[in-house]
């Protein structure tokens, strides 16, 4: 028998059988605080029972305390289907090829309603079925790899990513996508930009801050921009692609090691730090920001270099940090360990014994600033010069987190400390940088006048 009140319990399932109201029951109720149209949703398991959620007509949900319920009415019934059927691109004579890569998140969700949690549901060829655009801008041929959230990448999936990619460049694809979670997004990229050199097609990484049954879902546009940079772009390197403002107009594509995500909701979450983003691009195409960039080829040559350790740590250095932490990393074997200190790249005096036995015991440990942006100047305090005379060696601007996969790979390869030193050192794609400039820095704050009249301006 159909359970017509799914996940409804307590004093919200009194209310809808008082009402002879069902889920997905189109619905007029008229509460203490207004009156309300839409349908009725499944709640969670683990939810309440004092609210009945409501799919008003904007697509948004609402929550509606049954103690202010005075009427309700169910005005029409019809069970929504959540399920995006798959469909087969269409081939276009003329279109680039471009490869889509599913590896799970947002961008591949829908919400389940038993749990209320955002799920991977969509395999890439339901992704075409739910934007079917992208048949005017390339054809698309897709491979559902992994089916997983981004906290859930690593290792294996950026080495498997990368031996992957390198097929599809030599069988001619013209460019790849990369549908992927956004919470570690940027480490995948770093990863892919280490693993796959010299490419001569776009590798586009993307994702959404909103799951697809959300009005405000980002995951469509940001899939037709990736299509666009992947199929029809010059820019042949690694790169995100996500929103640049919060508005629709248009994206940013960012560089793989230089990129971040900085807000936990936002739809513009990712920014390039410490320099400016590779290029905008929208449904008309790619328009560079930066001058320098890999060209797009033709030859079919890539270098593949699938290497991981995965005994490599990032450790945020705070005030009073206690040795142990790192005489733990080391008895539990960690071969290489990245410091975010503070400032131009500290950490106090009691971890020093600790941080010498390491080195002394052949752990690779490199310093980056936790301030994001900005350089390790250790030779203008004592603190630094001191660190330096164990053996701790900075990495000038690069990112913590592209460190720690800058790392990762290079131990992959060899643990000889010269050789290691020399990897790290060397930028693959602008992980650092000789200097950034004056606008790779814009970080301004609200309230104040200047800052108010700028928004006003460009946001009216």
């Amino acid at each position: 028998m159909e359970d017509i009140f799914q996940g409804y319990k307590g004093m919200a399932l009194e209310t809808l059988k008082k009402y002879s109201v069902r889920v997905w029951g189109k619905t007029h109720i008229v509460t203490t605080r207004g009156e309300f149209d839409g349908t009725i949703l499944p709640r969670a398991e683990n939810d309440d029972d004092q609210h009945i959620v409501l799919k008003i007509i904007t697509g948004y949900n609402i929550g509606i305390n049954v103690t202010t319920i005075k009427e309700m009415k169910e005005t029409g019934y019809k069970k929504a289907n959540y399920k995006v059927p798959e469909k087969e691109f269409p081939y276009t004579n003329g279109q680039p090829a471009v490869k889509l890569f599913g590896t799970g998140g947002t961008i591949a969700s829908r919400l389940d309603y038993r749990t209320g949690a955002v799920i991977p549901a969509f395999s890439p060829g339901e992704l075409y079925g739910s934007v079917p655009e992208l048949a005017d801008i390339c054809n698309l041929s897709t491979e559902k790899v992994f089916a997983v959230f981004s906290e859930n990448m690593g290792p294996k999936q950026y080495i498997s990513l990368a031996i992957a990619i390198g097929k599809e460049i030599e069988n001619g694809i013209d460019g790849i996508i990369i549908a992927h979670g956004t919470d570690t997004l940027h480490h995948t990229a770093a990863a892919l930009t280490y693993m796959v050199q010299d490419s001569p097609v776009p590798i586009v990484l993307v994702g959404s801050q909103r799951s697809s049954d959300r009005p405000s879902s980002d995951a469509a546009l940001n899939l037709m921009h990736s299509a666009v940079a992947a199929g029809h772009g010059d820019i042949a390197e690694v790169m995100v692609c996500m929103f640049g403002p919060t508005s629709d107009e248009y994206g940013f594509l960012h560089r793989g090691t230089r990129v971040r995500k900085m807000h936990s909701s936002y739809r513009s979450t990712f920014r390039t730090l410490g320099d400016t983003p590779l290029a905008t691009v929208t449904r008309k195409g790619v328009k560079a920001i930066k001058k320098q960039y890999n060209h797009r080829r033709k030859d079919r040559n890539v270098k593949i270099l699938p290497y991981f350790e995965e005994k490599v740590t990032i450790l945020y250095y705070y005030p009073n940090m206690q040795p142990d932490i790192i005489d733990a990393l080391v008895d539990c074997g960690y071969k290489g360990i990245i410091i975010a200190g503070t400032g131009l790249g500290h950490v106090n005096k009691p971890v020093y014994p600790a941080l010498k036995r390491a080195v002394e015991k052949g752990v690779h440990i490199f310093m980056t600033v936790q301030t994001l942006w900005g350089y390790t100047h250790m030779f203008v305090y004592d603190t630094g010069r001191d660190l330096l005379s164990m053996g701790i060696v900075p990495l000038d601007n690069m990112l913590p987190e592209a460190a720690y996969i800058k790392l990762g790979w290079t131990l992959g390869q060899t643990t000889k400390r010269q050789e290691v030193i020399d990897i790290m050192q060397n930028p693959i794609n602008d992980e650092t940088t000789k200097r950034e400039p004056y606008n790779g820095y814009l970080l301004y704050q609200g309230g104040v006048p200047e800052v108010e009249q700028f928004v006003k301006n460009f946001r009216k």
